[in-house]
């Protein structure tokens, strides 16, 4: 295959995956949540930490992700981040019950922006469960080349109906990557963070935070469903910096999510959802 990135469109990649209770015990561990267990459903977003494809060390790259040029296109000399997404909530995964994720890279695009040249890279995912589809997301990804990150964002913060205060400790950062085998040096790797990527400190991970939006919505909301999220990172969070997590409802089946603290907002997205048993 050509390096050329747009050549990369069409590639598909299945991943098979037991959906471990030992593990979903694990993420509620990191979390604080309950303990959940086999025949339980697994909870919003929990699934990122399921269906990965292990790696040895020789197949990453410097920043410790895995290595492009596999699935994913090569971007050479550009930092690689998950810039937000799109998910459907079709019915709940079950833990302890086998379910199958099927990928497919659906777009490549160069924009530039404040920091010059990006690509970014649209992979869908399928995630099956006893041969019904039970979620179905895209995946945006971002190659860019290394700049000062924006660190603050001069943008309201709309009032809450619900709130959740977050201090990212290092051992939340820590087990995070642990448990979504998520190499990436930035949350863990001060020294790299600072002096490569240019980062104050080690950097929250973008799908926690979602998961975390998420959650603090459904504890606010437990008589309703998800039934599809979209969200977007604006801006870093960093290391033992509070952020809150919080939403309101803004019409009928409809409600906002964000992320801020006294530096302005860093992830926003929209959540639709439906009553229990509807």
């Amino acid at each position: 295959m050509s390096d050329a990135p747009e050549n990369w469109i069409g590639k598909r990649e299945t991943c098979v995956d037991a959906l471990d209770s030992a593990l979903a015990a694990r993420i509620a561990a990191m979390l604080d949540r309950p303990m959940p267990g086999a025949g339980d459903e697994l909870s919003p977003l929990w699934h990122w930490a399921f269906f990965q494809i292990p790696v040895p060390p020789s197949g990453t790259g410097h920043d410790g992700h895995i290595a492009p040029g596999g699935f994913l296109p090569k971007s050479d000399g550009n930092t690689r981040m998950w810039a937000g997404g799109r998910v459907e909530f079709h019915k709940p995964l079950v833990i302890g019950r086998s379910a199958e994720r099927s990928s497919t890279i659906h777009s490549v695009n160069e924009k530039h922006g404040r920091s010059g040249k990006l690509l970014f890279v649209t992979v869908r995912h399928e995630y099956h469960q006893n041969g019904e589809l039970c979620l179905s997301e895209e995946q945006d990804i971002v190659y860019k080349a290394p700049a000062a990150p924006r660190l603050s964002l001069d943008q309201p913060v709309p009032d809450a109906q619900w709130s959740n205060r977050i201090t990212p400790s290092p051992l939340l950062l820590f087990r995070y990557s642990a448990v979504t085998f998520n190499g990436h040096r930035i949350h863990y790797d001060k020294p790299y963070t600072t002096q490569e990527e240019g980062y104050p400190d080690l950097v929250v991970q973008g799908p926690l935070i979602a998961t975390l939006m998420v959650q603090a919505f459904t504890d606010a909301n437990p008589d309703l469903t998800p039934v599809r999220l979209s969200y977007r990172g604006l801006r870093p969070l960093t290391v033992n910096k509070s952020f809150n997590v919080e939403g309101q409802i803004v019409g009928q089946g409809k409600a906002q999510l964000w992320a801020a603290n006294e530096d302005g907002p860093a992830h926003q997205g929209e959540i639709e959802f439906k009553e229990k048993n509807q």
